[in-house]
Parts: C-alpha cells; sequence; structure tokens
C-alpha cells in the first residue's frame, strides 16, 4: 500500500511545489482571499509583528520541529489512533464510518497539538506569562498543561456561564496551577472571555504571550494555529493510505472556531476526491438561537480579523448559543469563511437535540463517549452515511472525549449525578 510521505509531524502548511495548491494560503498579508488579516491595537502590533517574525523562523528551524515532535509522541500521545466503526456503521447503513481520535490525547482533546507548539513559540521569545481564553476548557486545560510542563505561570479568561457548566475543567486548571479568571460581560462565554484575553495582552505586552487555542484571530494566528493542527490531518492521510490503500470519500467535523477541522481538512484540500464537511452548531434552530455563522451570519471584523460573523443589521455582534461550551463562538476561522466562498469545503448544521441524539448513539453503539462538540459531527455523520454506498468512506474527527460534558448531558436528560 502507499504510504504519505512527508512526516506526520511536520506542521508547516505550505506547499510550494503545487503553484495553484488550496494549501498555500494566506498571502504575505495574512489574507485567504477577502478573509483574515490583521485588525490589532496599534500597542499590539509590534508584538505581532515579533510573533510573526519569530514563527516563520522557527519553521526552518529543524531543533524547534525536533523537540515539537518529541513532545507530540511522548507527551501528547501521537499519532492518535484512526479507528473503523463497525456497529455504528451497522447501525446507521450505508458508508463505512471511521474515526481520527484525537480524543485520546493527553488533556482529551486536540487542543493540546496547538499548545505545545505555542509555548515552543513563547519560550523562544522570552516570554514569561501565559494568558489564554477558553469555551469549554480543554484549550484551557490544554494551555495549563503546557504552561506545568514548562514552568510559565498562566491565566485562563472563560465566561461565567461556561465556568458553570464545565466545572470538572474548572477545577483540571486550577489544580494544573492556572489562574481561572469567570468574565462576567456580555453573554459571559467564549466571546467574552477572548475580549477579556486581548485586553489583558494590550496591558502586559512586555512579558505575556496570548495563546489563542483556534483558528482565528489576527494573522498569523490561524495560519499559525492551523499548521500545528495540521498533524491532525497528515497522520489520518497516512493511516487510511496505510489501512485502506485510498483516500476517504468525506472528511467530517464539528467547527467553532475551527481549528479541529481545519487540522482535518488541510493535507487533504488538494485531493479533488475527498469531499469535505464542517458542521456548526445550529442551537436551537437557525431561525432561533444558535452559533452557525457561515450559515447566519455575514462578513465583518471581529478579534483581529475579517470573517463570516453572526450579528445585527448595525453590524453589532448577536451572541452565538449552543449546547457545547466549545462551539458557542459567533464567528468562524478565516480559512473557513473563504472555503466556504471558494466552494471547496460544504458547511452544515446540527442542532442541540440532534448533538445530544448523536452523543447517546456513539456511547451505544461504540463504547466511546464524545464530547459535546465532535458529536455535531457525528450527527451529520448519522444523516449522510445511509445516503452512500457501502463501499465508501466517512473520517470523522473525534476532536473531545465527553467527560467534561457528563453535568451538562445528565440535565438535559433529566438525570441526576
Amino acid at each position: 500500500m502507499t504510504k504519505a510521505t512527508s512526516p506526520a509531524h511536520e506542521y508547516s502548511g505550505k506547499a510550494p511545489f503545487l503553484k495553484n495548491s488550496l494549501r498555500n494560503q494566506p498571502d504575505e498579508n495574512g489574507r485567504f482571499g477577502e478573509f483574515g488579516g490583521r485588525f490589532v491595537p496599534e500597542t499590539l502590533m509590534p508584538l505581532i509583528l515579533d510573533l510573526e517574525r519569530e514563527y516563520s523562523s522557527a519553521k526552518t528551524d529543524p531543533s524547534f520541529q525536533s523537540e515539537f515532535d518529541d513532545l507530540l509522541e511522548h507527551y501528547v500521545g501521537r499519532p492518535s489512533p484512526l479507528y473503523f466503526a463497525p456497529r455504528l456503521s451497522d447501525e446507521l447503513g450505508g458508508a463505512q464510518v471511521w474515526f481520527k481520535r484525537d480524543e485520546l490525547n493527553h488533556t482529551g482533546a486536540h487542543k493540546i497539538n496547538n499548545c505545545v507548539g505555542q509555548i515552543l513559540l513563547a519560550i523562544r521569545m522570552g516570554k514569561t506569562r501565559i494568558i489564554a481564553e477558553t469555551g469549554a476548557g480543554q484549550h484551557g486545560v490544554a494551555t495549563a498543561t503546557v504552561c506545568a510542563r514548562f514552568g510559565l505561570p498562566c491565566v485562563v479568561f472563560m465566561g461565567a456561564a461556561d465556568v458553570a457548566r464545565q466545572a470538572p475543567n474548572v477545577f483540571r486548571m486550577k489544580l494544573l496551577g492556572a489562574e481561572v479568571v469567570p468574565v462576567t460581560a456580555g453573554a459571559a462565554t467564549l466571546k467574552d472571555a477572548m475580549n477579556e484575553a486581548l485586553r489583558d495582552w494590550v496591558a502586559n505586552v512586555h512579558d505575556t504571550f496570548y495563546i489563542i487555542g483556534t483558528a482565528a484571530g489576527p494573522h498569523p494566528y490561524p495560519e499559525m494555529v492551523r499548521n500545528f493542527q495540521s498533524v491532525i490531518g497528515k497522520e489520518a492521510r497516512e493511516q487510511m493510505l496505510t489501512r485502506t490503500g485510498r483516500l476517504p470519500d468525506l472528511l467530517v467535523a464539528a467547527i467553532g472556531g475551527g481549528s479541529n477541522a481545519i487540522g482535518l481538512f488541510h493535507p487533504f484540500l488538494d485531493d479533488a476526491s475527498v469531499k469535505m464537511l464542517g458542521v456548526e452548531a445550529a442551537g436551537h434552530g437557525l431561525d432561533k438561537q444558535h452559533a452557525a455563522s457561515l450559515a447566519g451570519g455575514r462578513p465583518g471584523i471581529l478579534h483581529g480579523n475579517k470573517t463570516y460573523l453572526l450579528q445585527d443589521d448595525d453590524g453589532q455582534i448577536v451572541e452565538g448559543h449552543s449546547i457545547s461550551a466549545g462551539l458557542d463562538y459567533p464567528g468562524i476561522g478565516p480559512e473557513h469563511a473563504w472555503l466556504k466562498e471558494t466552494g471547496r469545503v460544504d458547511y452544515t448544521s446540527a442542532t442541540d437535540a440532534e448533538a445530544l441524539d448523536a452523543f447517546q448513539l456513539l456511547c451505544r453503539t461504540e463504547g466511546i463517549i464524545p464530547a459535546l462538540e465532535p458529536s455535531h459531527a457525528i450527527a451529520a455523520v448519522a444523516a449522510v452515511a445511509p445516503t452512500m454506498p457501502r463501499d465508501c468512506i466517512i473520517l470523522a474527527n473525534l476532536c473531545g472525549r465527553g467527560d467534561k460534558d457528563f453535568f451538562s448531558v445528565a440535565k438535559h436528560l433529566g438525570a441526576t449525578l
């Protein structure tokens, strides 16, 4: 069987040997078509430019690559398994369902991949204090984890509503030595946590590094996070060729800001035979409260980049809603906005109720308890698999495990813990 030739942990997303490659984005200005860019206060611009220079240097530094690879293998536990789900496939009928099992990473989600890369950059730049934002808590846990590993102080901003519904992860962060700062402004969720983190960064540029958790924010963050997370797709590509001798027919991943999805999709963008489906959070319904910015939003600027946003007629941000704390961001990473516009990736959505059904379906059929985030992707898989022949392969990213969501799920199912 044919094997992929690139190193599984190579994080540089560029493909300069293919002149017209879809992977050769963003441009030198950090733009994915009309999206992306860099919209930050004057105070932050020197730091952002320093980060861009340092990241460009690190990409070509073998010692940086070697330390990144070593930590992913021996600390994170990569490569994560590629798993064929036989009972789920039989239950749904139609296509074979496979999972990239990033919920088996250290800390229980894909977030740790990016945090390893960014903490190495922070140390390289001489920064001595780390801040982060978090919604579901998995990025906060991953940031606190790498800070504990390298002995750096860590402050995590988290919406007060998310603090309440993600109590296990709040406790984990505190055990790891992080200071968790509840944010009460706005809807007290992920957007508001990111606002507070940016305010802190502006006030502490001299010693602070901001580890952004999703493929959004000012350039170079969308490119940088994507490249660190592309280990998911690079491994999956090699594993699928080894296991089946072919590439999957369809990739599926949940999308909030979009880091786990772009991490899976990016290494496959030039494979025309591989279709891709991103799944946003439809909440209570696209005509009610939801967090599906591609389905229900329009282009605007938030948190340093231009992308699709939920906004009213006056351009004010509309609060997103999802049962999943990690998907209720009212925007999306700029590369996803560009991929939607170009038509390379299709985007759909799943409601809270559909995600809960999918959560229980995977528990029942495969003995795997997923997080509520990938439960949205599983809901989409459940809808599309029966429409495809049995010899087709669907590969979904299982980007997080469900122990963090026990209290939320129990509440919605009427159970008492």
